[in-house]
């Protein structure tokens, strides 16, 4: 049975780690968090594991999980790093280390690897709200792998036993990959803040506000998913409606300055998906501007 420790108990570790631990693949050992409160709530939750106090308390294991905040991960690896002499290599393999930022490839944990620690990233495509929830709806979800190939092969094998769909990211990519992720997931809900804030502005009932959203997203998202983003894709600047962009983004600007910036930046992009596809510019493949400047405005509604 390979042991499991895990160093950051928050929403992702303790979900990945009961589902491994509940799939039989792995024994979740020992857990540290920054809090002693939330280490011990996490093995509760796992139903399995031993929280400590310190890092420096944990067993030897052949697996370790480092799922904390990006800007902690080369600082917690340092730590354990310096403490590793208390952990032996088991059945004569050094043991496997990873993290599960999106962003940050695998050499973020460079203090273990230079001891021979194998070392991976594994990045579940998934919105970590509450782990009772993504315990329950994990299968299927993808799972970016990259790092050292021994490593990387592992986590494949524990991540697809427990119903990860696992695919390799390019150590050079991973930035443009999580820039995608957080496009996708992130910035939508920057973008509905905006648009409720704006209905509430223009003096939308607030009672009304949740159905008009709810409409106007549901709608949106079935037929992103059923159709895609160039078929989907509607609005004034998608028909060329160029009067009536500048008009409201001028509106915009006056009541959210960045909320401006935001719409005349996405209407451009809208009209160059509407027309070719892509919101990528078309420019170095011998267009003219007059390709992607869209048809002349029309007038009335």
């Amino acid at each position: 049975m390979i042991h499991l420790n895990v160093i950051g108990c928050g929403r992702v570790g303790t979900t990945l780690a009961t589902l491994l631990q509940r799939a039989g693949v792995c024994q979740v050992q020992d857990l540290f968090s920054r809090t002693f409160d939330t280490a011990q709530a996490a093995a509760q939750f796992v139903g399995a594991g031993t929280a400590v106090a310190h890092m420096a308390d944990m067993r030897p294991a052949e697996v370790w999980m480092l799922s904390v905040p990006d800007t902690q991960v080369a600082a917690a690896a340092g730590e354990l790093s310096r403490s590793a002499g208390l952990f032996p290599p088991s059945n004569g393999r050094a043991p496997t280390v990873f993290h599960c930022s999106g962003f940050l490839p695998a050499t973020a944990l460079g203090a273990l690897q230079a001891l021979g620690w194998q070392a991976a990233s594994a990045h579940p495509v998934m919105n970590f709200a509450n782990p009772a929830q993504c315990v329950s709806q994990f299968r299927g979800t993808p799972c970016g792998l990259e790092g050292d190939e021994q490593a990387v092969t592992l986590l494949r094998e524990l991540l697809s036993a427990i119903g990860g769909e696992c695919f390799s990211v390019p150590t050079e990519s991973k930035p443009l990959y999580h820039a995608a992720a957080v496009f996708s997931s992130n910035f939508m809900a920057v973008l509905q803040a905006i648009a409720q804030e704006g209905w509430a502005a223009a003096g939308v009932p607030a009672a009304l506000m949740p159905r008009i959203h709810g409409a106007l997203l549901r709608g949106s998202v079935d037929n992103l998913l059923t159709l895609g983003p160039p078929k989907a894709i509607t609005g004034p600047a998608a028909r060329g409606d160029t009067a009536v962009v500048a008009a409201q983004a001028a509106q915009v600007s006056q009541w959210h300055p960045e909320a401006g910036e935001i719409y005349r930046a996405m209407s451009v992009l809208a009209r160059r998906l509407a027309t070719t596809g892509s919101t990528q510019s078309l420019f170095d493949a011998g267009l003219s501007p007059e390709h992607e400047a869209g048809p002349t405005p029309r007038i009335g509604p």
